[in-house]
């Protein structure tokens, strides 16, 4: 079925992206700013225009008709076009000045980056810098985000950066927890404390179970901070990054770094906006900033 979508504005085919997305209209109309009763009325509004139905209405949830597919499919190009023309306007701005948003997990905002923010907004006080904290993957195709800092081996095609570092594992307890418990040769032995199966890393995770193949987790969790934590307050042990640990007074490690979980710290962008100033200002600064870091970040700091 052909849908005629030319005469429509923009702002109609946004709800129709956010419905088909969410599965509703409840879901939906957070991600539109607005009401749940101003989305159904505006679909209303859009089919009566069309004279067809876009979605058909279950009690589970929302599905596309043909026509409302067509739409879809449509507004999803339009949207494209739209974000990629916006981020090559953007790249075309020379000024220091404006908002950045980066995106960075919390164990490298919390334990490495913030001074390095702090120091970047002192020399450059007409950027807004926005902080976004995930442990997700990151997509930075609809400008969510300018910029992702991440550790990783296998960054997105899509997006281009500078290198900074390797990122260094090591096996960490609180010395209190060690000094009650003996070290032994067999680290299964000890409480063990990892990552949530939702977050797990199967590069840890295969490493672990490979060396220490009796290893039972007592306590799980989904952020490498909330794991700091737990080895802090005495519960175990656990897999960290160096940089989270070896500046702790009260951690010890228990294993040293291990050469075959090193993982690479990027600092990411789009290529549309890679060449404005503000955008090329901050990774270069930041990238410099940490290169100041680098034997915390390679596991070389002996309490640096």
């Amino acid at each position: 079925m052909q849908v005629k979508v030319a005469m429509l504005d923009w702002d109609d085919l946004r709800y129709v992206l956010a419905i088909a997305r969410a599965g509703n209209i409840t879901a939906a109309a957070p991600t539109l700013g607005v009401h749940e009763s101003t989305v159904l009325r505006r679909l209303n509004s859009l089919e009566k225009q069309l004279g067809t139905r876009l979605f058909e209405r279950f009690p589970g949830g929302y599905l596309t008709t043909p026509a409302g597919e067509e739409v879809y499919r449509t507004a999803g190009q339009m949207e494209e076009n739209i974000q990629a023309l916006d981020r090559r306007i953007s790249g075309q701005d020379l000024q220091l000045r404006g908002t950045i948003r980066v995106t960075t997990t919390d164990s490298l905002l919390l334990k490495l980056l913030t001074p390095h923010f702090i120091a970047f907004q002192t020399a450059y006080p007409e950027i807004e810098l926005e902080t976004i904290v995930s442990n997700q993957i990151f997509n930075l195709t609809k400008r969510d985000a300018d910029i992702a800092i991440r550790a990783t081996n296998h960054p997105p095609e899509t997006l281009v950066g500078r290198r900074v570092a390797s990122v260094a594992s090591a096996i960490y307890g609180s010395k209190t927890y060690l000094a009650f418990h003996p070290k032994i040769e067999d680290l299964s032995r000890y409480t063990w404390i990892g990552l949530d199966e939702s977050v797990v890393q199967p590069e840890w995770e295969q490493w672990l179970q490979k060396a220490f193949p009796g290893i039972r987790y007592q306590y799980r969790v989904n952020t490498l901070i909330g794991i700091l934590a737990a080895v802090k307050e005495h519960l175990g042990i656990a897999l960290l990054y160096c940089f989270m640990a070896d500046r702790d007074p009260d951690l010890q490690a228990v294993h040293p770094p291990i050469p075959k979980l090193a993982k690479n710290l990027w600092i990411l962008t789009h290529a549309d906006i890679r060449n404005v100033t503000r955008i090329r200002t901050f990774i270069d600064f930041i990238g410099t900033a940490l290169k100041g870091n680098l034997e915390l970040l390679e596991g070389r700091c002996q309490k640096c």
